[in-house]
């Protein structure tokens, strides 16, 4: 009977081991989250594709060419040209570098002062909790979308302006997480020992209660990822996000859908393929790492 009992700790054993190497967690990772793991690396290209753009594409996306006006895809332009014959396949790939740059930067904007506000809520509580949880009720009772749209006519077009437009509706989920992980948190003993050794407020809320709150933060920022770049392709194809020159998957398709949806169908299909991939993957991706880092799901 032993014997029987000691087998289910020796195969959690075994799985704990081969999660301690690189390779072993890499392996772990594929084979009990294979969409995580696809999510991954559809990220991971497009983060690739991002980088080395210069090194992708030989050509300039603002390059103008009357004469490659529409023109289908092919040997010269593998996804063919807009209608000012700026080559496609340059503008899909540092469309990439523009999503990336906002998706991350508003991403990680929005996490930073979601995390100021939701420690300090959390921690010090009482009145300041109250007055900061009702203004984070009313801004999360506007859609995201909606507040970036408010945010990005009052700032105006631009790539900082559309970064902090999409960074500010981000803030209340996150201040909501880190505040719950803080509620719990400091009523736990080691809170109680570091008071009794004499540690300040500011102390013990950074360096012993914020780091416990990385794991949620890490799952949600990767979540949002994919919500920041869809917001900035939406911004852009009403004219609220990046202005031209510069290419953006979003003001590629208002440029293009009204009308060249029929006579050129390529420079809409190509750039909601890529706004569809990255949102999918980077979805897949916040699902797994979710599963994995929140104890609660567990079985």
């Amino acid at each position: 009977m032993a014997a029987v009992d000691e087998q289910p700790e020796v195969a959690i054993q075994g799985a704990r081991d081969e999660r301690v190497t690189f390779w072993g967690g890499l392996s772990y990772f594929f084979r009990e989250h294979p969409l995580g793991a696809i999510g991954a690396g559809i990220t991971l290209v497009f983060v690739f594709v991002a980088l080395f753009a210069d090194l992708i594409t030989g050509s300039d996306p603002t390059t103008t060419n009357a004469s490659s006006s529409l023109a289908r895809p092919g040997a010269e332009h593998w996804l063919g040209a807009d209608f000012m014959g700026r080559d496609m396949w340059s503008r899909i790939v540092y469309g990439a570098r523009i999503s990336l740059v906002v998706g991350i930067g508003s991403a990680a904007l929005g996490a930073f002062i979601g995390v100021i506000v939701g420690l300090a809520t959390g921690y010090i509580g009482g009145w300041f909790d109250l007055i900061i949880q009702r203004i984070i009720d009313v801004m999360q009772a506007l859609p995201l979308l909606v507040v970036a749209l408010l945010m990005a006519a009052a700032l105006g077009p631009s790539l900082v302006n559309t970064i902090i437009a999409i960074s500010i509706p981000l803030i209340p989920q996150t201040a909501r997480v880190i505040r719950a992980n803080t509620l719990t948190l400091r009523e736990m003993p080691y809170i109680d020992a570091c008071k009794a050794f004499g540690y300040s407020q500011w102390r013990i809320a950074v360096v012993h209660i914020l780091p416990n709150t990385i794991a949620p933060l890490i799952v949600l920022g990767t979540a949002k990822l994919g919500s920041a770049i869809l917001t900035e392709a939406s911004l852009s194809f009403l004219g609220l996000g990046i202005l031209e020159p510069h290419p953006s998957w979003g003001r590629m398709l208002s440029e293009s859908a009204a009308e060249y949806v029929r006579t050129a169908p390529w420079l809409v299909i190509y750039p909601g393929i890529a706004i569809s991939l990255v949102v999918f993957g980077t979805n897949l991706l916040g699902d797994a790492l979710r599963d994995i880092l929140d104890p609660r799901q567990t079985n």
